[in-house]
């Protein structure tokens, strides 16, 4: 279905701003049940694992699908199936798993990227103990809220003895009185993804918007990242391979001096480390994947798999390009969007130094250094 609905008109009319993203592939994906995949069936769901979710997203990157699957479904239903209480569930999921609701992840803030306790939206609460609250703030960077009927948003709800913000969850529909979105930024990378500000006007939201415990928004979005940064990784596998096999044909069929360029070894050692690179974030990601199924997987062993597959994948797009040559920056190869898209999986949903420092940490913290 992928081959034949994610097709180069197609991402050209993504990569020129005329759709947000592949619309014919998202209608098909919704179809076939992706958008129910995460979540159980009691939910309406397929209740699929993460390692089989894996697997769809990395063929979706294989064909470079520009479609909101982890932002507007499996993160949310992770959060929801996590920390929501029965009702919410089934409020939300089987809604989610239909595919008539999306939902948006509401984190980031101009001040607050990787330190999340920098975050300046509050919440309120209003009417004492048992009683809603009012949000005060803006989120921006929000993938897919233009689109979205409710965002997962994140807010500072008090402070705790050692002075740090201690901050909530909640679930906020965007049509609620005081919400304003607005049109975010170009991005150079993901041009599929759009991206919106979100105003928050003393927007009031019931008891029953609280998504988890109050406080424990921290520890919450800590676990849920988890899932997004494996389906981060997958994405990555499949776009790896797309310009791994455009550039073993070309290097078998491009003829110079006589003789494919792949018999020279300048190229042909790129093509094994290309793949080398590649096998070994394969097996990362899907035994991160496989753990995190278990219930065994820690954080290290999935940023260990984010960290390798997103740094793996700019080699990758790198070494295709300089094997393609000045054609492989043109647009009418996929390589150029390959390329640039790959700069921003080392940055979102936790940078490299992120996963750096929680990998380094795994393995002094226990030693006490």
């Amino acid at each position: 279905m992928l081959a034949d609905t994610s097709t180069s008109q197609a991402v050209r009319e993504v990569l020129e701003g005329r759709a947000s993203h592949s619309e014919a592939v998202w209608r098909n994906l919704i179809e076939m049940g992706a958008a129910a995949a995460a979540i159980p069936e009691q939910y309406g769901g397929a209740g699929l694992g993460y390692l089989e979710l894996c697997l769809v997203a990395e063929e979706a990157g294989r064909h470079l699908a520009a479609v909101p699957l982890s932002s507007s479904f499996y993160l949310a239903a992770e959060a929801i199936l996590r920390a929501g209480s029965e009702a919410q569930k089934q409020r939300w999921l089987p809604k989610l798993a239909s595919g008539e609701w999306l939902a948006a992840i509401a984190m980031t803030e101009p001040g607050a990227g990787s330190d999340m306790r920098g975050m300046r939206t509050k919440a309120t609460r209003e009417g004492g103990e048992g009683g809603g609250w009012r949000i005060k703030g803006s989120k921006h960077f929000i993938s897919h809220a233009d689109e979205a009927d409710f965002v997962i948003l994140v807010a500072v709800t008090g402070i705790d003895d050692a002075g740090r913000s201690q901050m909530s969850t909640f679930l906020v529909d965007l049509d609620a009185p005081g919400v304003a979105l607005h049109d975010g930024y170009r991005n150079v990378s993901h041009r599929g993804y759009t991206n919106s500000i979100i105003d928050f006007d003393d927007v009031y939201v019931g008891p029953d918007a609280l998504l988890g415990e109050e406080g424990k928004g921290f520890e919450l979005a800590g676990e849920w990242l988890g899932s997004t940064r494996l389906q981060v990784a997958a994405t990555c596998l499949g776009r790896a391979e797309r310009a791994l096999d455009l550039s073993i044909q070309h290097a078998a069929t491009r003829e110079q001096f006589g003789q494919p360029i792949g018999r020279f070894q300048g190229v042909g050692f790129k093509l094994a480390d290309m793949a080398t690179e590649l096998r070994a974030a394969e097996l990362m990601t899907l035994h991160a994947a496989w753990k995190y199924d278990q219930g065994t997987a820690t954080d290290a062993d999935i940023a260990m798999a984010k960290l390798k597959a997103t740094e793996m994948l700019a080699l990758v797009a790198d070494e295709a390009i300089q094997i393609h040559g000045g054609m492989g920056l043109m647009d009418e190869l996929p390589l150029e969007r390959i390329w640039r898209d790959a700069r921003i999986e080392r940055i979102w949903d936790g940078t490299s130094e992120i996963q750096r420092h929680i990998v380094s940490r795994s393995l002094l913290r226990p030693l006490g250094a």
